[in-house]
């Protein structure tokens, strides 16, 4: 049975979605309608956000017209160096009266959903030209992957279980969160799970007797992973104080907030945040970041791609490598000093 935490977002990004496309032209309905059987309501939902920045633009600054009022005829009008400005646009813009700038990662992705609905008209006849197959994709900069070394692992879980370097109000607060915190972090380091991932466990999804919980990947796929006997501590010992709180039999959530409810997203980033920056200064650590570190810990120690690949949840084994070639390098590395040339090995 499909987690009801993921029903419930299913819900609220499908009417977001509704409520983005009554301010687009109805073409676009059609087409978040055409890739709703291959896509997550995520996906979709970043689709139309995207189209709705972009007709946006379009309206004011290509035909002066409403969005709504857009049709075929001024879409075949649009250039590639339409698009290309409005990719230019993205560095720094306005919308509804709010100030946003895009990296070349977000341009990316507002282009690709430009280019799908294109496509979408193009393929179905209503339009005559795919012109944003013409723009280039912006190159994207890949970033060096931040992770924990050994050292700052044990910090952060001290930070969590003492509070010796966090501000009085905040080591009044860990009174109530020290055990949902350290399991919390545990989880991440020895699982390697998304944040969202995390957020979205219930209880009844754990079996301790084997180690093993339930976890629902991207597209709503689920799959077995399993904890090691230091997490399960962490984790029991959460339990025992979340027993305590008499929380209604309908809270299913395994990691709740002070409210008694499902814990966000967002508390979850600031109380890794809040741990991390003591124990680690100078690197801007994430819950993603607690992610490669455990996936760069588990490549160090099977040394075979396809396994991280597999525990991470990457549908695409290029992405892992991708991610984790540097200590690819250091494997070679290290492969190389195995072999004496002039000094006789140990039998």
């Amino acid at each position: 049975m499909k987690n009801n935490y993921y029903i419930k977002q299913d819900r609220i990004n499908t009417d977001k979605i509704s409520a983005s496309l009554m301010e687009l032209p109805p073409f676009c309905t059609n087409f978040i309608y055409e890739i709703e059987n291959n896509t997550s309501s995520l996906t979709r939902l970043g689709y139309t956000l995207d189209l709705r920045i972009f007709f946006d633009f379009i309206s004011k600054y290509k035909f002066g017209i409403p969005i709504k009022e857009i049709n075929f005829s001024h879409l075949e009008k649009i250039t590639a160096s339409d698009i290309i400005s409005f990719l230019s646009y993205l560095s720094y813009y306005t919308y509804n009266e709010k100030n946003y700038k895009n990296n070349e990662k977000g341009k990316a992705r507002k282009l690709a959903s430009i280019r799908g609905l294109f496509k979408y008209l193009y393929n179905n006849d209503k339009i005559k030209f795919d012109v944003a197959s013409k723009v280039t994709t912006p190159k994207i900069h890949e970033k060096s992957i931040v992770r924990l070394e050994v050292d700052e692992i044990i910090k952060i879980l001290d930070q969590a279980e003492t509070a010796n370097d966090l501000t009085d109000r905040q080591r009044a607060y860990l009174k109530n969160t020290r055990e949902r915190d350290v399991a919390i972090l545990s989880l991440f380091l020895g699982t390697g799970i998304r944040v969202s991932e995390l957020v979205g466990i219930n209880i009844d999804n754990i079996d301790f007797e084997s180690n093993s919980f339930k976890v629902t990947r991207k597209g709503g796929n689920q799959t077995i992973l399993y904890f090691s006997d230091e997490v399960k501590i962490a984790l029991l010992d959460w339990l025992e104080i979340r027993t305590l709180k008499n929380l209604p039999k309908t809270e299913t959530a395994l990691f709740i907030s002070l409210q008694n409810k499902r814990i966000s997203v967002r508390a979850v980033e600031n109380l890794v945040k809040k741990y991390a920056k003591p124990a680690s200064p100078l690197k801007n650590i994430s819950p993603h970041k607690l992610r490669s570190t455990y996936g760069t810990n588990l490549y160090r120690a099977t040394k075979d791609i396809y396994i991280v690949a597999d525990v991470l949840g990457h549908k695409d084994v290029n992405t892992t490598k991708k991610h984790y070639a540097a200590i690819s390098e250091d494997i070679r590395k290290n492969a190389a000093n195995q072999v004496n040339l002039r000094v006789k090995n140990d039998k």
